[in-house]
């Protein structure tokens, strides 16, 4: 037989039970435009009867409230932080590319083909009198324009990589402030609920920090419960198989400056990437995406053109200043021309498997057969172990057209126009009769004396970046050469040289793409394809993450006009329980006041 007061338990509980309900549902519609925060529900059940010494045998108790928990689908989560790397990925080469794309845009700034058309335009004056000073003097500064238009191009480029690398150091220390983050709201929600209940607000904190961290890097993430069932769960998010997160500890990625430079175009200082803990961080796992792998091939993506060969020789050798060192022969390579040579003067090469310091090399170039055999000097005698023939690299080869790549492009354009123009300059006479010298030229960075182009070798030097006119030619517009033997022969002016310069404008053997200008318009076709395809497929990518958005909310999102049903719902259910309340009320008044003796 239940107590006398039976019925006002049954009510009290219905009291407690709707209003922790009125309180879960104010707690949703307040937090309705808080990002990340996910719908909360109350769980109930009917309370446990008790046998009763009556014909219908168990009464019931009232309800029970069984938690607080989260409408939330893991499957939508999964979805949304995969395609959120691919957006972060997209995202960033598009707001890359574009910026490159201005670089180069020809249509509305006096580009490549407009300083070029000038150049030749003014060698097409200077024919009709090529003893005038001022016409040279027009040529040699249009052609002082072509060089730092190309200049500008290749500082606007380093300045791009620039603020790649500089990006990349932002995004690793953010990976390790969410790494660190996540592993403190771990340990919160571990004190939390060890003590029973579910953490909600603290796991919506975290699932917001793992939202963040998808959009960098591609991650994986488990969480498993720990003993039996004590309210402790192991949670682990991970990076390319390594651990970032360990429950209630982070590990941390550290930025390493390099030292030697991949390619000769790079910026100094550019940053790698390693544990902390000293395991290898592979930037080029097909698996890390995200935004940082995005940033880091554009800032070293080589459209897998880095340097490859193989060594046929290793020796010791004395090099002219008497140093004693190594010499590492490579006769065959993927390079052989001198005008897509990039690799830096002195850096790191990697035979077979491990990595030795050069501090110089030459080429010999064999015109013959058309190809380059190179030689690397190497201080280190444990490169005298290494097998011949063995596979040399230099660098990583990276799958996209990058900064290098391009800069490598506008290396090629200038070294071969230069050296065709240097040859023919360079087969005639001054003004003065003196032998003409190279008209195109380069600056040492060290001395800021111009090279000597006296062997096909030595354009590996001529770089977009130090390109310029040769000094005596630029102060003296008399050493431009435009005749062979005499300025005047039989009584006309002789311009046979400068008539051989003017035909290189239209010279389709120069390049395969064809002309000087159809190389260029086929580099600047290059980049407008990146850029667009990056730029269509970030805007796919957003258009595809709001779906999956979308999808996600109307699972876990709070809708304004349910919650508001089930405030009214919630508080018809707490009248009626008051009800009972007031109800079990009167009868017992009736009960203690009205039949009491």
């Amino acid at each position: 037989m239940p107590s006398t007061f039976f019925g006002l338990s049954i009510g009290t509980t219905g009291l407690y039970t709707y209003q922790a309900a009125l309180n879960t549902t104010a707690h949703n519609i307040t937090n309705a435009k808080t990002e990340g925060y996910t719908r909360q529900i109350l769980n109930q059940k009917a309370g446990v009867p008790i046998r009763v010494n009556s014909s219908y045998g168990m009464a019931g108790t009232g309800v029970d409230v069984t938690g607080i928990t989260q409408t939330r689908n893991n499957y939508y989560d999964v979805k949304y932080r995969e395609n959120n790397t691919l957006y972060g990925s997209y995202s960033a080469k598009e707001y890359s590319m574009t910026e490159i794309e201005n670089y180069f845009n020809e249509v509305t700034l006096e580009g490549f083909t407009t300083t070029f058309n000038n150049l030749f335009n003014s060698m097409q004056g200077l024919s009709t009198s090529s003893a005038d000073l001022t016409k040279r003097t027009e040529v040699t500064n249009f052609a002082k324009s072509l060089t730092e238009y190309f200049n500008s191009l290749s500082a606007n480029l380093s300045s791009t990589q620039e603020e790649c690398n500089f990006e990349v150091k932002n995004q690793v220390e953010r990976i390790n402030s969410l790494g660190e983050q996540i592993a403190q709201v771990t340990k919160q929600i571990n004190v939390l609920e060890s003590s029973g209940g579910t953490a909600n607000d603290l796991r919506d904190q975290r699932q917001l920090l793992l939202d963040d961290l998808s959009e960098i890097v591609n991650i994986s993430y488990s969480e498993n419960v720990v003993g039996d069932d004590v309210g402790i769960t192991s949670f682990t998010v991970k990076i390319n198989g390594q651990t970032l997160v360990n429950t209630d500890s982070s590990n941390t990625l550290k930025l390493v400056p390099r030292t030697e430079k991949a390619d000769q175009n790079d910026i100094d200082g550019l940053y790698d990437i390693e544990w902390s803990n000293g395991n290898t961080f592979n930037t080029q796992s097909p698996t890390l995406g995200g935004y940082l792998k995005s940033l880091i091939e554009v800032r070293d993506g080589n459209n897998n053109e880095g340097f490859k060969g193989q060594v046929s020789q290793i020796k010791s050798t004395t090099l002219v200043d008497g140093t004693d060192t190594n010499e590492v022969v490579v006769s065959s390579s993927n390079i052989n021309s001198i005008e897509k040579l990039n690799i830096p003067s002195d850096g790191v090469v990697t035979i077979g498997t491990k990595e030795y310091k050069y501090d110089s090399f030459k080429v010999e170039y064999d015109a013959a057969t058309n190809t380059c055999k190179y030689h690397f000097f190497i201080a280190d005698d444990d490169v005298l172990t290494e097998d011949v023939p063995s596979n040399i690299s230099i660098g990583e080869d990276i799958n996209y057209k990058g900064i290098p790549y391009y800069q490598s492009q506008l290396n090629e354009l200038i070294r071969t126009f230069s050296k065709e123009f240097n040859d023919l300059h360079k087969s005639g006479q001054d003004l003065n009769g003196d032998k003409g010298l190279d008209f195109f030229n380069g600056k040492n960075p060290v001395t800021e004396d111009n090279y000597q182009f006296d062997n096909y070798e030595d354009y590996y030097n001529l770089t977009a970046s130090n390109f310029t006119i040769t000094d005596e030619v630029l102060n003296d517009p008399s050493k431009f050469v435009t005749t062979t033997d005499g300025q005047i022969v039989n009584g006309v002016e002789n311009n046979d040289v400068l008539k051989s310069l003017l035909t290189l404008k239209s010279d389709v053997s120069m390049f395969k793409q064809g002309t000087p200008a159809s190389f260029f318009q086929t580099l600047v076709g290059e980049v407008g394809i990146d850029a667009k395809k990056a730029s269509n497929f970030a805007q796919n990518q957003s258009d595809i993450l709001d779906m999956i958005k979308n999808q996600r909310l109307s699972v876990s999102g709070v809708d304004e006009d349910e919650e508001a049903m089930n405030l009214v719902k919630f508080q018809n259910a707490y009248n009626l329980s008051a009800k009972v309340i007031q109800t079990m009320n009167e009868i017992y008044d009736k009960l203690i006041n009205g039949t009491g003796v």
